[in-house]
């Protein structure tokens, strides 16, 4: 009996270090790596249709690799999200001194993106789906817009206009919105050029 014991011990002994060496063993990839290469995927095929399958095939890690980094497909493609807006730099653009229309101009010109099979903007494009994604990815999703909206406004306040800045910030997001919806048509830079010159000519006179 007492041998039995001994040999379950050493049968649990074994398992753990095998077990705390697999854990411990170092990752072969980066993880902004993964994000740069998973946020296409995302980006083209939406949050529902991209397989786990999708994202191996695109980084380079199989799935057990993927979620020793990220809990699951929902996890992922916040990280992405996240990864995706804090490198766009579309708020420091509207924070640049001096405050004002040109800010809101660049802004509108820098963005949305017109590059292979990403068009307009991952965020916008997000939106199509957020009655399914996850809780975190919406609450990213709507404290962007906010955060923008709240850069816009600051922007319009300091050019004095007669109408509420946040009410020409809400008007010059909805905007956006449209330009980046637009760009899934795959339309020239030279319409968007046109539309915003127009758009910015209308906001000046307000």
């Amino acid at each position: 009996m007492m041998d039995v014991k001994r040999g379950c011990r050493n049968i649990e002994l074994f398992s753990s270090l095998f077990d705390n060496g697999r854990m411990g063993r170092p990752k072969n990839f980066n993880r902004e790596e993964v994000l740069e290469k998973a946020t296409p995927v995302f980006w083209k095929h939406g949050f529902a249709d991209t397989s786990l399958r999708d994202l191996e095939r695109a980084t380079g890690v199989n799935k057990s690799g993927l979620y020793s980094e990220f809990r699951d497909k929902e996890d992922l493609f916040v990280a992405c999200l996240r990864h995706y807006l804090e490198s766009q730099g579309k708020r420091r653009l509207l924070a640049k001194e001096p405050l004002g229309w040109n800010n809101i101009e660049t802004f509108l010109k820098n963005e949305p993106l017109n590059k292979g099979e990403q068009q307009g903007c991952f965020s916008i494009n997000s939106m199509r789906e957020l009655a399914i994604l996850p809780d975190e990815a919406y609450a990213v999703v709507t404290e962007n817009r906010a955060l923008l909206q709240g850069l816009l406004a600051m922007n319009i306040d300091a050019e004095k206009t007669k109408m509420a800045p946040s009410a020409i910030a809400e008007m010059v997001l909805s905007f956006f919105s449209g330009l980046c919806i637009e760009r899934n048509l795959k339309s020239g830079k030279a319409s968007s050029t046109r539309k915003i010159g127009n758009f910015m000519t209308a906001l000046r006179s307000l």
